[in-house]
């Protein structure tokens, strides 16, 4: 029988796409491939034909693979097919990569210079595309990576950059799939569906390829030279996999139920059985073939996994070089192993039921010796067990046994991963490490595990497990630890309450951790207790919060500095900013640059995130630009911080409500909420809902502006930082849409009140803005005022100037600047805010028209339209009334009845009465209504009894029951 078949059966279609993009490629347009399809379906031949192919061609063919040994390692594939570049004698010039070879040290260990540089997913991506271009030949080049099921969501990251840039490059990347369900497919789903990328999906073979597939196994011209009770076996018990074909047949033919004679092949015995048995008999009776020493050398090799280096498995079964070649091509001629051929060194099994086959013929004490012996053997040639080394061998030694040294070695895998930032990498290796460490005799290397994990946790949202772990420092507590230790360990908890917004909880981690430094002070320690206390302490409701908060992080700072504690610094520096910003945002920036370079020079992926995002937020609440706050929320999404990404999200809801896009805002919330809700992120939930009820509020919407305050309070949201902007951006703004301003002015009054009780540093809640705007409009802020409120930075921001400029405009109208009040009005109309804009023309109107400047007539116009459009007709009104008042003519709008209920509608009410129906929730008299939508009494009593007529309420009291309770159907 011949060991593969001459040519793929059943793929021309895919090879036929694959070809196109080859050449393609060669023509400097590659782009990227997916081919996706089951275990054993052809995947990976399918791209050994396009290597060959690509080869043939003169293209540069770089091959990696994802491990399916242990958890996954980051970069593994991309490093994997890297190297070959420097294998092959003739390296790539790293000077054409200009500042992004130190970026490769990552992933390229002869190019790691020892400095910890940015981990950075998007400077790492264009550092692999820069590496691929200055690599590629004149025929292009081919990037295969197989099995990316398997791979770590960091090198996920690199690729996704990749899928998004290739197209218009000499280079292709072809990449294989299983159809199993895994964030490899998502990305391989998303590429197509934006048309990054190209999906080649690979079915199971038909009954009629079945039938090709084996009679060319069988060197025969045509599946009727096959027995038809073979073929019959083969279709059924394959389900099409050309794997299972290529196994089932080698099994019966073994079994002598398939013979050669002079006339061709002929079945002389039942071709049936059971299919994995059956598999499994005849995998062995191949490995049997191979004889004793044969069998030691493959069942070491299954005991390393599916793929096996040869030197570990040379030096753990002690053979010679030319015993061990002899054995490994029988191994490959009886189609039971391959050559890994990305990585020279490496070989691997054809498929997992060759492992599963050589596990039945060992015992629980055999593998476990072959795998002490591994482990060994993998520590003697690789002593600083460097890269995916150290997950290799912890496999091995917790295979053998030794758990403790397992433990040791994936936490020390799990350190390095977040100390690059591969949070999922790391999460996955320390939970490992934790379970193994447990119930052990060693406290010590617990806690050295606890110390990573907590914050990894942490920063990939999973706020349950770590508050799970604290029955664990319980335990610890007792274990004659060091004060130093125990109090570290309390401080990262304490770092995941502040995270979480759980600032009560915090708060008693850090008062344990100061009670064991109590017992042995220690400066360096007590400047991370410090700085973690500084933020609990901001989000601690409190008069003297703010002041709190900036000494304890000025003390961490100066302790960082002389203990060189780049972490703490970065911490204290970008606490400090915050703080800082409200007066004197040039040194909060100052401050923000220390800590990134902080962070840039001591290689600290997360706390160079964190200044981005920083660096974001004061970009978006200076100048409205929200670019710096997106480019923090991809990397902090490739470095996989869940909090940040969220984080984000929440800042970008309320840009988009306040930028008037109420539709994509109220998705993106509700979206976001649902998450953020699930993983207990109380100070994100508590943000969505802020702006989820300023939406409602800008809206005019009052109950559900209420009723998303009432979830916000129960998210402990008295004392918290949203709860000034529920008062100042949402229920003020609600009440000026509703033409009251007597009440909008007392909300701000409020806002006053609480955070002088509570100090924020969120600045966008009106006191700096529109308080200042209604002061002066009322006459109780003057010049001077005005001059008090602009002195501070927070009246500078984007949001708040367009308020200050406009009660500007008003004082300069009063004083006789007619000229310079209208131009100072007419600044305001280039920003991107619609709501805020045309309100706030319809508030200076009246003082245009009191005093005698501007253009209040086209101001009026201005914002009636506007807020007509928005249905919101307490404002339209008051706009015509002005209007009216000003000698203007005006003319009926013939829509509007769109905004009225359907069950409303149905009843006959009109545009007028439903404006009238919805105020009666508040149980206005006929004077209030008529000053409220700008009509007389008696108008309003004949809307009354009109609606009464029409809804069939008893009396007034009935009607104003009815609008109180009225929800309209499908809201």
């Amino acid at each position: 029988m011949r060991s593969h078949t001459r040519s793929l059966v059943g793929r021309d279609p895919q090879l036929e796409q694959l070809g196109t993009a080859l050449a393609d490629t060669r023509q400097g347009r590659g782009g990227v491939v997916f081919v996706v399809g089951e275990a054993g379906v052809g995947k990976s031949r399918l791209g050994a034909e396009a290597a060959g192919g690509a080869l043939n061609d003169g293209m540069r063919v770089l091959r990696g693979r994802s491990s399916t040994t242990g958890p996954a390692v980051p970069f593994r594939p991309l490093t994997e097919a890297l190297m070959s570049l420097f294998r092959s004698g003739d390296p790539p010039d790293g000077v054409l990569l200009g500042p992004y070879r130190p970026a490769l040290g990552q992933l390229i260990p002869d190019w790691y210079t020892g400095e910890r540089e940015s981990s950075s997913m998007v400077v790492l991506g264009e550092a692999v595309l820069r590496l691929l271009l200055a690599s590629a030949p004149e025929q292009g080049l081919l990037l295969l990576l197989e099995d990316l099921h398997d791979a770590d969501p960091e090198t996920l990251g690199v690729l996704e950059y990749l899928v998004d840039n290739l197209e218009h490059t000499p280079v292709l990347l072809l990449a294989t799939v299983r159809t199993d369900f895994s964030d490899a497919l998502d990305l391989a789903q998303s590429a197509r569906r934006r048309g990054a990328a190209t999906l080649l999906e690979l079915p199971p073979l038909t009954r009629a390829q079945t039938g090709a597939m084996a009679a060319a196994q069988l060197g025969v011209d045509s599946p009727e030279e096959v027995p038809e009770a073979v073929l019959q076996r083969l279709w059924e018990d394959s389900a099409g996999s050309p794997y299972l074909i290529e196994e089932l047949l080698q099994s019966i033919i073994g079994t002598g139920a398939l013979v050669q004679g002079p006339d061709g092949w002929r079945a002389v015995g039942d071709a049936r059985g059971d299919v994995s048995s059956t598999l499994a008999r005849g995998i062995l009776r191949r490995i049997d073939r191979l004889g004793a020493q044969g069998l030691t050398l493959l069942s070491a090799a299954a005991v390393l996994g599916r793929r096996f280096p040869l030197t570990v498995l040379q030096r753990m079964t002690d053979i010679d070089d030319r015993a061990l070649l002899t054995h490994l091509h029988a191994g490959v001629a009886a189609r039971l192993v391959i050559p890994d051929e990305p990585a020279p060194d490496w070989y691997s099994f054809r498929h997992s039921l060759s492992v599963e086959a050589l596990f039945t013929q060992m015992t629980t004490g055999q593998r476990a010796e072959l795998a002490r012996r591994g482990a060994e053997a993998v520590e003697e040639l690789r002593p600083g067990l460097e890269g995916d080394w150290c997950v290799f061998a912890a496999g091995l030694r917790d295979e053998a046994g030794d758990r403790e040294r397992a433990g040791d070695l994936f936490a020390q895998a799990g350190a390095r991963a977040l100390a690059t930032g591969a949070l999922s990498s790391a999460v996955a290796l320390l939970t490992r490490a934790e379970g193994l460490l447990a119930g052990g005799g060693r406290p010590q290397a617990r806690a050295e595990v606890l110390e990573n994990l907590l914050p990894a946790l942490a920063e990939a949202g999973d706020f349950t497990r770590a508050f799970d772990l604290v029955d664990d420092l319980r335990t610890l507590d007792g274990s004659g630890l060091s004060p130093a230790r125990l109090a570290t360990v309390h401080t990262r908890l304490a770092k995941v309450a502040h995270l979480a917004g759980r600032w009560s909880d915090g708060n008693r981690q850090i008062e344990r951790a100061r009670a064991e430094l109590a017992l042995a002070p220690d400066e360096a320690e007590a400047a991370a207790v410090d700085v973690t206390a500084a933020y609990l302490a901001l989000d601690t409701p409190g008069p003297g919060r703010t002041q709190q908060a900036e000494a304890l992080a000025l003390s961490a700072a100066a302790a960082a500095e002389h203990h060189k504690l780049p972490v703490v610094a970065c911490q204290a520096w970008q606490l400090l900013a915050t703080v800082v910003r409200e007066r004197d945002p040039d040194r909060a920036r100052e401050m923000l640059e220390q800590a990134g370079d902080t962070a840039e020079r001591h290689r600290l992926p997360l706390q160079r995130m964190y200044v981005m995002t920083r660096l974001g937020g004061n970009s978006w609440l200076a100048d409205g630009d929200s670019a710096g706050l997106r480019e923090a929320r991809e990397e902090a999404l490739r470095l996989g911080s869940v909090n940040v990404v969220h984080t984000v999200d929440g800042i970008l809801v309320l840009d988009a409500v306040l930028r008037g896009e109420y539709a994509a805002a109220g998705e993106a919330a509700a979206k976001c909420l649902a998450v953020v809700r699930r993983l207990r992120f109380a100070p994100t939930v508590r943000y969505v809902l802020t702006a989820q009820a300023v939406l409602a509020a800008h809206r005019g919407d009052r109950a559900e502006m209420e009723a998303r305050l009432a979830d916000l309070a129960e998210w402990d949201g008295a004392g918290s930082q949203e709860e000034p902007l529920g008062y100042g951006l949402a229920r003020a703004f609600c009440a000026l849409l509703e033409e009251n301003r007597e009440r909008a002015a007392e909300e701000l009054r409020t806002v006053r009140a609480l955070e002088a009780d509570n100090p924020s540093t969120f600045h966008l809640s009106g006191t700096h803005g529109l308080g200042l705007l209604l002061d002066v409009l009322s006459g109780a802020a003057g010049r001077e005022r005005y001059r008090e409120v602009t002195a501070t930075a927070t009246s500078r921001l984007r949001w708040n100037r367009q308020f200050v400029t406009l009660a500007d405009a008003v004082l300069l109208g009063a004083e006789g600047e007619g000229e310079r009040a209208a131009a100072r009005v007419a600044e305001t109309q280039s920003e991107p805010y619609p709501m805020a804009r045309h309100l706030g023309l319809r508030l200076v109107a009246d003082a245009a028209r009191r005093d005698g400047w501007g253009d209040p007539v086209g101001w009026l116009r201005q914002a009636e339209h506007h807020f007509h459009e928005l249905n919101v007709p307490p404002v339209s009104n008051a706009c015509r009334a002005g209007l009216r008042q000003l000698g203007v003519s005006l003319h009926q709008h013939r829509s509007g009845t769109s905004g009225i209920p359907e069950e409303l509608r149905a009843q006959g009410v009109t545009v007028r009465e439903y404006e009238v129906f919805r105020l009666l929730a508040e149980r206005l008299s006929n004077k209030d209504l008529a000053d409220r939508l700008f009509i007389s009494p008696r108008t309003a009593e004949k809307h009354i009894a009109s609606l009464m007529a029409k809804v069939g309420a008893t009396n007034r009291a009935n009607l104003c029951a009815r609008s109180a309770a009225f929800r309209p159907s499908g809201s």
